[in-house]
């Protein structure tokens, strides 16, 4: 079980995070797969580099090592997710052994020199972890590399209520005139599309939930609220920081996409109706653009060491970088990454009527994938552009693999 501490410090990265890095361009991101690292640097940190890594992660210094261990340990509890950590360092690098042993690593290896061999063995560590949905290790590599600490994460989910697949056309919003890949399902517990009224408008949600403790919240703001604040809100209206309506208490325009009407059914019971875009989202990060935000502001300064709790030789953060992807589709979410930080020296006919409460998501939204029991943001993105139409037959290697 994740600590509730750690899930509030992480959570609070991810907000944090994307609030300043989401623009007008879709892109995904995970603090989960970066939190741990930053926490197990921080312990061994010295100087302004050790209370800016420990501000970063939300804790003290002395306990950032257990509470960054602790936490891939648990993730790596959680069904559907994997995670890895891996170690690459140059033979001539001394590390403390007391470091080195606080570290849950699956593979330490050896910088080698050979840029073209080194980069081929963690490449093929990246793939392993990822099942191959990243290829490559995202940061740069050279003779100059004393050290690469990276981890990778692996998330899936499939749907407990399969979605329809249909060409879906928006009607208004950027994605006028296009088809592209609707899903759509239906179902009688209102409950999933919730209204949350923030400060900035009201924010509309849909909860997607997987078969194994998984579950994706889908997010709707007014067209003017930047997607940077929509991520940010969704992750306070997951912890419940605002007053929110849900199931039959909505009414028509309630929130962001939402409507209610009135249809024939069976039994005359209330339905839920959600549609959507299905989604791939590719992202790259550089860290260092936003040194400050992960506390690696003063470790970069490369005229001096900041890490004696590793090396007695002088270490400083040379590249931090992390590549996400993520795929939401009428079966499950399927979402990879890899973080690395390196471092140089210096039915039936109708019978009755039914209420209806609909939430279609047909214009620029965003996605929050949430380990159930803990509340844990494990991913979050921003779609701008969703998946074009193509016929479900057509598809190579199933629904999970459709791409633009």
């Amino acid at each position: 079980m994740v600590a509730a501490t750690t899930v509030r410090a992480v959570n609070d990265l991810t907000a944090r995070w994307a609030q300043k890095t989401v623009g007008e361009e879709g892109t995904a991101l995970t603090a989960a797969g970066l939190w741990p690292l930053l926490a197990l640097l921080a312990g061994p940190a010295a100087g302004p580099a050790r209370k800016e890594l420990a501000d970063a992660v939300g804790t003290d210094a002395e306990h950032a090592v257990p509470a960054g261990r602790e936490l891939l340990a648990a993730l790596a509890a959680v069904d559907g997710v994997d995670v890895a950590v891996g170690l690459w360092t140059k033979r001539v690098l001394q590390l403390h052994p007391d470091w080195l042993r606080s570290l849950p690593l699956d593979v330490h290896g050896e910088l080698t020199g050979d840029t073209a061999a080194d980069l081929e063995a963690m490449n093929a560590w990246v793939r392993r972890h990822t099942d191959g949905l990243i290829e490559e290790m995202p940061v740069p590599v050279g003779p100059g590399t004393l050290l690469v600490l990276a981890s990778a994460l692996l998330v899936r989910t499939t749907w407990r209520e399969r979605f329809r697949d249909f060409p879906l056309r928006a009607e208004e919003g950027p994605w006028v005139g296009r088809e592209v890949a609707g899903l759509s399902r239906s179902g009688t517990d209102l409950d999933q599309i919730r209204v949350h009224r923030t400060p900035a408008g009201e924010l509309t949600t849909a909860e997607v939930a997987g078969d194994n403790g998984l579950d994706v919240h889908l997010l709707l703001g007014p067209p003017a609220m930047p997607g940077g604040e929509v991520l940010r809100h969704g992750v306070a209206a997951l912890a419940g920081a605002y007053p929110a309506l849900s199931g039959g208490a909505l009414g028509d325009g309630a929130g962001p996409g939402v409507g209610v009407d009135r249809m024939t059914t069976r039994d005359g019971r209330p339905r839920m109706q959600l549609t959507c875009a299905g989604f791939s989202v590719d992202a790259d990060h550089d860290l260092l653009e936003r040194a400050g935000l992960f506390g690696l502001a003063t470790a970069t300064d490369a005229s001096r060491g900041h890490f004696p709790g590793i090396s007695e030789q002088p270490l400083a953060v040379s590249s931090a970088r992390q590549t996400v992807t993520a795929t939401f589709g009428a079966l499950g979410f399927r979402a990879a990454a890899v973080t690395a930080i390196a471092m140089n020296p210096g039915g039936a006919p109708p019978q009755k009527r039914s209420q209806v409460v609909s939430a279609t998501f047909d214009r620029p939204f965003g996605f929050l994938a949430v380990h159930r029991e803990s509340g844990l943001v494990l991913v979050a993105g921003w779609v701008t552009d969703p998946d074009g139409w193509v016929q479900p037959e057509q598809l190579p290697g199933g629904l999970w693999w459709r791409r633009r």
